[in-house]
């Protein structure tokens, strides 16, 4: 049986549980322009269903403007949406969201097709559950890349993961006495969990300006290009 193919130029449909390279992966990609997201995982397409604003569309936006509100303050740093970033031959993924160190210092670069390359140091993903492949596929290969970081909202169990890269392994990242989550790369950048699942961004901001007024916070700006 023939393949289906674009009408326009006859490179082959993406579909998700195709096995493809990461070259590709991105020609056949490059050729929907429809398509809003696909990604690659160790080899394997995976393409996710459409978003719904309670399960992904606000938590998304409230991680976004904490976020952008953490770099307004932080000379050095930058924020991505939904970006492409080129792991290796068999990994190309669009996380949520991702906070990267842009001077020397950083881990990752913009390459010559505009797209990144080496590791952001924050990587942040909203995923239905436990059992989402954010949690599973995708944790591995940010591991492996040396993401230093990885953020996970998981909005059906009401919580929320913040993973360190410690020895080569991801260890959960414990609140501090007042109950918040504060970033070991980024200092100052403090989360209200609580806040978030409840999707009250005013706390939030509260306390990610508690962490913006901090010593480490005033420290890092120092030392950060």
């Amino acid at each position: 049986m023939t393949p289906l193919m674009t009408t326009s130029n006859r490179i082959p449909v993406l579909r998700a549980g195709d096995r493809l390279s990461r070259d590709e992966f991105e020609r056949r990609y490059e050729a929907m322009p429809d398509l809003k997201k696909a990604e690659l995982l160790e080899g394997v397409v995976y393409m996710p269903s459409p978003v719904r604003y309670t399960q992904h569309g606000l938590p998304h936006a409230l991680l976004a403007g904490w976020l952008c509100e953490y770099r307004r303050a932080t000379p050095g740093v930058a924020v991505g949406i939904d970006t492409t970033f080129r792991v290796d031959q068999d990994n190309e993924v669009q996380p949520d969201l991702m906070l990267r160190i842009t001077g020397p210092s950083g881990r990752s670069r913009i390459d010559q097709d505009h797209y990144i390359h080496g590791a952001p140091e924050l990587v942040v993903e909203v995923a239905a559950s436990s059992v989402s492949y954010d949690l599973h596929q995708k944790l591995q290969v940010y591991r492996r890349a040396g993401v230093q970081e990885y953020l996970v909202q998981r909005t059906e169990d009401g919580a929320v993961d913040w993973f360190v890269l410690r020895s080569g392994g991801y260890h959960r990242l414990v609140p501090d006495a007042a109950g918040y989550l504060r970033s070991q790369v980024f200092h100052g950048l403090w989360l209200d969990a609580a806040a978030l699942l409840r999707a009250d961004d005013a706390a939030m901001h509260t306390t990610l300006h508690l962490g913006l007024a901090s010593a480490e916070h005033v420290a890092f700006r120092l030392r950060t290009p």
